[in-house]
């Protein structure tokens, strides 16, 4: 097995490279600022330069994989097509390079609640609308997939423990991403994980 992350230098993306050089997967990162990255991710990590917009560049970043985890999002910003160039148009190119290379496994991190249109994130440009529209392109790709809806990303971890459901069913919550990581490369090796909608939050255990 050989990953490829594609975002690897954002808030989650980059605890996903870490999650897999802990597990001794070799990991490559699709990063669009080599200089950046390599301040950022592990040593462990090899690293190839690319754009989820540019397919040439993903074709020879995928090169040699096995396996693809998508960690992009786009970046709060002024310009309205931002979440449908990087969260539909980006995670579409993913999935047709995927398909064409072979890729056995792709691992997609959604949103909780993308399925709700008039939810107050869809004020930033219909961002959840968009990775709504990715997971469903990647649903009907034929590949071999996980997704995974977090709730609201803390950086900090805690010891509380996940709670996962399935699609639509769960609407508030938030979640380390840490414990994100941990889920996406679990779904690597957990049968159950596959061809699924996994919702996840932390919850403290109810004294």
């Amino acid at each position: 097995m050989k990953a490829l992350v594609a975002g690897g230098t954002g808030e989650t993306g980059r605890r996903i490279v870490q999650e897999l050089v802990n597990r001794q997967i070799p990991v490559r990162a699709l990063v669009r600022d080599l200089d950046r990255a390599k301040t950022m991710l592990p040593p462990e990590a090899e690293l190839v330069v690319g754009d989820v917009l540019e397919m040439d560049s993903l074709t020879q970043g995928i090169s040699g994989c096995t396996v693809l985890l998508c960690a992009t999002g786009a970046r709060p910003s002024l310009d309205p097509s931002g979440p449908y160039q990087v969260d539909y148009q980006g995670t579409k190119n993913l999935v047709d390079v995927a398909k064409a290379q072979g890729i056995e496994q792709f691992v997609f991190v959604s949103s909780l609640c993308v399925s709700r249109f008039f939810h107050p994130l869809n004020l930033f440009w219909l961002v959840l609308y968009w990775k709504k529209q990715a997971e469903t392109y990647l649903e009907n790709s034929g590949l071999k997939y996980t997704i995974v809806r977090p709730g609201g990303l803390k950086n900090e971890d805690n010891s509380d423990p996940i709670l996962m459901s399935s699609a639509d069913t769960l609407f508030e919550g938030s979640i380390p991403r840490q414990k994100v990581a941990q889920v996406c490369v679990d779904s690597l090796f957990k049968d159950d994980y596959q061809q699924r909608i996994l919702e996840i939050v932390s919850q403290a255990s109810q004294a």
